[in-house]
């Protein structure tokens, strides 16, 4: 027969086991590659942001840092893979508000909890799109454009890789009063190698994306979204410069951990982002995407991703998107 006191020691002995657990985690971690999924196609904003990301942090948690593309499904594929990973440290998702923030708005059931799911780790950087044509498109500017969609409702389409290119422009499409169609692709890189093909007129895109394809000629900006003009386009006004008042779209990009990773591997890895995020490769990055530093506390992002989850409800409300 087990004796009480016995009984009681050892379950006290097995609480401190596991308390002690996830500091015994921490101290061990990492002891192998750590896997960085991207919900996005290889050469989208999300996709260089995490390959900057990778290289540095290797250097710093000294094991590799592999990049794991899992595009489609508006970001599905990718979130769903990292809430059914091991709570362990080893998977991490870097997002955006896309999985985030605005899909549970966009699409009446999800096959994640954007915030049940997910442990969050840091936010990484707040960024703008660019909105593009063609180079031989007759838009040249966004009055062009909208001048065109006024004259012939519903003839004009635009492409969408990602809910923040979609809804930038569903909320042009508002702000204007015009009608135009959305075409959607799984990534903003897709439904650019389209717009340049001429199978779509115009199309917003992470300026990652887009200042490659503007600088090589193949595309032409006509605005970015934000409130303030790009430092690498000085040039180029914003929407609202260009004439549609109040227009204000931005985009953020973020890393969360699977729910339930101990909280010292999660404050480990919100370590080593505040160091990634100092060095001159990451600075040099934002610097020539016109990212804007954004780093946070877990809780911080925590805050941040409900916060924006409102704005991003309301936006897609006001331009009338119907969930799918």
């Amino acid at each position: 027969m087990f004796h009480p006191r016995r009984r009681f020691a050892a379950l006290l002995a097995a609480a401190a086991c596991a308390l002690a657990l996830p500091a015994a985690q921490a101290d061990t971690f990492p002891s192998k590659p750590i896997t960085l999924v991207v919900p996005f196609a290889a050469g989208s904003g999300t996709d260089q942001m995490a390959r900057v990301f990778a290289q540095v942090m290797g250097e710093e948690t000294k094991v590799p840092i592999v990049v794991d593309n899992r595009g489609g499904a508006s970001g599905f594929i990718a979130a769903q893979y990292v809430a059914k990973a091991a709570p362990d440290g080893y998977t991490a998702l870097i997002t955006t508000n896309t999985t985030q923030s605005a899909n549970e708005h966009l699409f009446k059931k999800l096959p994640y909890d954007p915030v049940k799911d997910f442990a969050p780790v840091s936010l990484l950087s707040k960024g703008y799109m660019l909105l593009l044509v063609r180079p031989d498109s007759p838009y040249k500017s966004v009055n062009d454009l909208l001048a065109a969609a006024k004259k012939s409702p519903g003839k004009l389409n635009f492409g969408s890789g990602s809910s923040s290119s979609r809804v930038a422009s569903e909320l042009l499409k508002q702000m204007a009063g015009v009608d135009m169609i959305n075409v959607p692709y799984k990534s903003n890189p897709m439904a650019i190698t389209d717009l340049i093909g001429g199978q779509v007129d115009f199309m917003f895109a992470d300026a990652p994306t887009a200042l490659p394809q503007v600088e090589g000629g193949k595309l032409r900006a006509l605005a970015v979204s934000g409130t303030k003009r790009l430092a690498s386009a000085p040039n180029l006004p914003t929407v609202d410069e260009a004439g549609v008042k109040g227009y204000d779209m931005s985009y953020w990009t973020a890393i969360y951990l699977p729910a339930g990773t101990p909280q010292p591997i999660v404050q480990k890895f919100n370590a080593w982002l505040a160091k990634a995020s100092a060095t001159p490769v990451a600075r040099d990055f934002l610097a020539k995407t016109s990212g804007e530093e954004a780093l946070s506390t877990p809780e911080q992002l925590a805050q941040f991703q409900a916060a924006e989850s409102s704005k991003w409800g309301r936006v897609i409300k006001a331009a009338g998107i119907q969930p799918e």
